[in-house]
């Protein structure tokens, strides 16, 4: 079935299911429920609202390689009746059945809303990142990588429409995505979680993915629908030594220009709820950074949503980063600088210390009121009081068949072909395969972290039904077509003599190499080489002479210049989910052709980090822009051709949209799908300009033989830049706009 008719499919079934939901209430009325509640609310009740504690504080202990948690009830009275906890998130340790989750939701509920004086609902949050990564059953996707990868907006908000679906489908209404930071620094251990290093496609894909959490319409009280949470704000994906958590040096011109926008789209698109940024930025930490939370978020962009802490942040400006003297003074630093939630998470100290602080008159109960306010806004949005429950007949949305092929569709879009020698792929259909590499048959290798377990390296919790990409191979091609020696773990090395002895026999090398599945700061790494293991062992099949497919299965893009050149072929997987062993099978074998196109620049040094919108400066004189392969770059097994691009205007009057259109022709034999992508270059301004910036994409699909005109239009905003006052500005001048190999030039009048 046709990826379009896919998806129109898979609207028709969410339509015909939820043509009966209950419309959203207006504002108006929920912000007088809001005040009427909250001058019921004790001082104790309200700052519980602001504590959030994880799973585990309310849990019994989990035995070892589990998919249920049972709650401990004295344990969870203690914190919802007691305490009048307001959130509770996380998992207990790992994924959990959609029943025992539902389970868990409504005992929580039943106790929020009956056993307490006034019945607030607790509002539960959980990672669900690519899929509802923590319900066994559900349909896991790409990592959002990948998903830029594909450059599909489509795909992006069908991924968010399923994940709402199935998340809302256990009682889970809040879900912490999207991540919205730029994934400009290769070595760091998240740079899978963002959308790329391109400021303008993370806020597009962003702002899809929060509409189909969120529904354009913002009608989060559909049980089809949760709130989105955009992360981590701002400036966490850009450290300076690339590990995780640690200080990030952004200007503000810079941070007003590259990483603010993605979360103001995301603002725009009616986002309810934020999440802290877990690092620095110029010694600030953003838990503590009035001008990030209030000067741009809540005054300068009317953000009305809440903004919740990431994990015990809160207790690390006095813990780690050492701008506060105790723990309570660590409270009063964040919630004056305009926290709203704590996730705290493992204890009531946050209420406590908040609780003294507004007794002896440090915080007024204004700013308090301010805060549960915000939690109760969204809390009625969601329908939370309602009805908060979750309902069993809700368990058969999750993990539909047709929700998976959504997921296949989305692999199959995403995985790039960055190389292809003498058209060695696909593969000849006679072709006797060796398959190795230490990606060849694991599953968390295509999953990555946040994927049933924190880390996802837990191989005893993936389903029995996902394939490696071995299985996948083997499926694709037969057995007796197939060879498999794995030559190395990730860094060590195991049988490479045996992998070069099995070489002999075969017409073709697929060698799998990459990463480990890993997440946050246990994914820290000092050096972005490919391990020397790895290096050693295709290095070792390559001088065999026989030809090399090598196929990249990593979150971050690890240098493998070494053994580039020899190569015949390469794939750069990402993290494509449990379905990307089937997508690339198919790609091997020519029954798809891939259409991804890179998010982000392949450095082809482990110190040349330069992105693609770089100064001129950096490549003047003897400096360049050298990387083993350039943001944008994919290749496909047709060729398409672009010629006679047209812009509206050569001379433009300012605050005029300019309207461009270019014809691109599949030339070739196959039919394919084409990543059109546009930049823009400023070529003389009053800051430096960078050479270019993307400004708009199209992904679009043409038979062999078939033209389609593109069309785009540039808005003022595409041509503005932040100047030396930090402010948004426009300037006369000439520009230059690029599609493909095309450029054309015009002048933007005074």
């Amino acid at each position: 079935m046709k990826a379009k008719h896919l998806v129109a499919l898979f609207g028709l079934f969410i339509g015909l299911i939820f043509a009966g939901t209950p419309a959203r209430a207006s504002g108006q009325n929920i912000d007088k429920k809001v005040d009427a509640l909250l001058k019921r609310m004790t001082l104790k009740e309200k700052v519980g609202q602001m504590t959030q504690i994880t799973l585990s504080v309310v849990s019994q202990k989990r035995p070892d390689g589990s998919f249920e948690n049972k709650l401990d009830l004295k344990k969870l009275r203690e914190a919802i009746v007691d305490h009048g906890v307001g959130s509770i998130l996380n998992t207990g340790g790992a994924a959990n059945t959609a029943k025992n989750w539902q389970e868990m939701i409504n005992t929580m509920q039943k106790i929020a809303t009956q056993e307490t004086r006034l019945g607030i609902p607790i509002i539960y949050g959980i990672d669900a990142i690519h899929g509802s990564n923590y319900i066994k059953e559900a349909t896991l996707f790409p990592q959002s990588i990948a998903m830029a990868a594909t450059w599909n907006r489509e795909l992006v908000r069908k991924e968010g429409e399923i994940t709402a679906l199935e998340t809302r489908a256990v009682g889970i209404p809040w879900n912490f995505n999207p991540v919205l930071g730029l994934g400009r620094q290769p070595l760091w251990s998240r740079i899978w979680e963002t959308y790329g290093e391109d400021s303008y496609a993370a806020a597009q894909f962003g702002r899809e993915y929060i509409w189909g959490l969120q529904g354009k319409d913002g009608n989060v009280a559909r049980d089809d629908r949760v709130a989105a949470c955009m992360k981590h704000y701002a400036g966490y994906s850009v450290p300076l030594s690339g590990h995780d958590r640690t200080p990030a040096w952004i200007p503000e011109r810079i941070m007003r220009e590259l990483f603010l926008p993605p979360f103001h789209a995301a603002v725009q698109a009616g986002v309810l709820t934020a999440m802290v940024n877990s690092g620095e930025v110029n010694g600030i930490p953003t838990h503590a950074n009035g001008f990030l939370l209030k000067t741009v978020l809540r005054n300068e962009w009317k953000f009305a949503g809440l903004v919740v802490s990431d994990w015990a942040d809160v207790v690390n400006l006095y813990k780690r980063d050492h701008v506060a003297e105790s723990p309570k003074e660590a409270v009063r630093l964040a919630v004056e600088a305009g926290l709203d939630m704590s996730m705290v998470p493992f204890d009531y100290s946050f209420a406590d210390y908040l609780l003294q602080l507004v007794q002896e008159g440090t915080i007024p109960e204004s700013r308090i009121d301010a805060s549960v306010r915000r939690i109760l806004r969204v809390k009625f949005k969601l329908g939370l009081f309602d009805d908060p429950f979750a309902h069993a007949e809700r368990l058969a949305r999750i993990g539909r068949k047709e929700h998976k092929m959504v997921s296949l569709q989305a692999a199959r879009e995403a995985i790039t072909l960055l190389k292809n020698d003498g058209n060695l792929l696909p593969l000849n259909s006679t072709a006797k395969v060796l398959v190795t590499g230490p990606t060849a048959n694991a599953k968390s290798v295509l999953n990555g972290g946040w994927t049933y377990i924190w880390q996802g390296n837990d191989e005893r919790y993936y389903p029995q039904e996902d394939k490696t990409v071995l299985q996948a191979i083997r499926d694709e091609l037969g057995e007796n077509r197939v060879t498999y020696v794995p030559g190395t773990t990730i860094d060590k090395v195991l049988d490479i003599s045996e992998a070069v002895r099995a070489a002999q026999n075969a017409d073709v090398i697929v060698a799998c190499i990459g990463e480990a599945a890993y997440c946050e700061t246990p994914g820290n790494i000092n050096d972005l080489a490919l391990p020397q293991a790895q290096i050693d062992l295709v290095s070792a099949l390559e001088e065999t002479g026989k030809p090399v497919v090598l196929v990249l299965l990593e979150g971050r893009p690890r240098v493998i210049r070494p053994i580039a050149d020899k190569a015949q072929a390469i794939l750069m997987a990402y993290l494509p989910g449990p379905q990307g062993s089937v997508a690339l099978a198919e790609i091997l074998t020519g029954k798809v052709n891939p259409s991804g196109k890179l998010p982000i620049t392949y450095p082809r040094y482990v110190n040349d980090l330069m992105c693609y919108d770089y100064k001129y400066s950096e490549a003047y004189d003897v400096n360049r822009y050298h990387p083993q392969w350039p943001f944008g770059y994919g290749l496909s097994y047709t060729h398409f051709s672009y010629d006679n691009l047209q812009l509206s205007a050569e001379k433009l009057k300012m605050n005029t949209p300019l309207k461009v259109r270019v014809t691109v022709t599949n030339s070739g034999k196959r039919p394919g799908k084409e990543a059109v992508l546009l930049y823009v270059s400023d070529l003389v301004r009053s800051v430096t300009p960078p050479v270019r910036r993307l400004k708009g994409f199209r992904k679009i699909s043409l038979q062999p033989g078939e033209s389609r005109t593109v069309e785009f239009t540039l808005s003022p905003q595409d041509l503005a830049f932040v100047n030396k006052n930090n402010r948004w500005t426009v300037e006369a001048g000439t520009f230059t706009v690029h599609v493909g190999p095309l450029s054309k030039t015009f002048e933007l009048l005074r």
